[in-house]
């Protein structure tokens, strides 16, 4: 991977920062998630649901050389986006680097305070579940 999880996260933030209304920063994010990688329908099941999300969001991840490597799903497009983010900085990585990461380019770009209450949870859910998947294997 070319890219360090700093430069990647940077790259968002400096993406991001190329909108001044948070509409426009909205169809960024529809964006990402239509080129989220296609998930297989077989794997949205139960057990992958992240619990808190208002929408059902899927997360199913691999072990490779001690990376994990992320696939995600939403049923809604701008949750899909969101996770697609998610997936986008974190797949690829280390278990220990993405435990011990701060995930503080979200609150750089401003995305919870811009999400209604739910969504923000449901967001909290997506990184409590990528770190504790991260955790389960350090």
């Amino acid at each position: 991977m070319a890219e360090t999880i700093e430069e990647k996260k940077q790259q968002i933030i400096d993406d991001f920062s190329m909108y001044d209304a948070w509409l426009d920063k909205y169809e960024y994010l529809i964006e990402l998630g239509k080129n989220l990688e296609a998930y297989p329908e077989e794997k949205k099941t139960e057990d992958r649901l992240i619990k808190g999300c208002q929408s059902r969001v899927w997360l199913d991840y691999n072990v490779q050389d001690g990376k994990i490597f992320f696939a995600a799903d939403s049923d809604a497009i701008i949750t899909k986006g969101i996770i697609s983010l998610l997936v986008g900085v974190y797949s690829g990585r280390a278990a220990g680097e993405i435990a011990s990461d701060d995930f503080g380019f979200i609150d750089a770009i401003g995305l919870k305070e811009n999400l209604s209450p739910t969504r923000a949870n449901g967001l909290l859910s997506m990184i409590n579940t990528i770190k504790a998947l991260a955790l389960k294997n350090c």
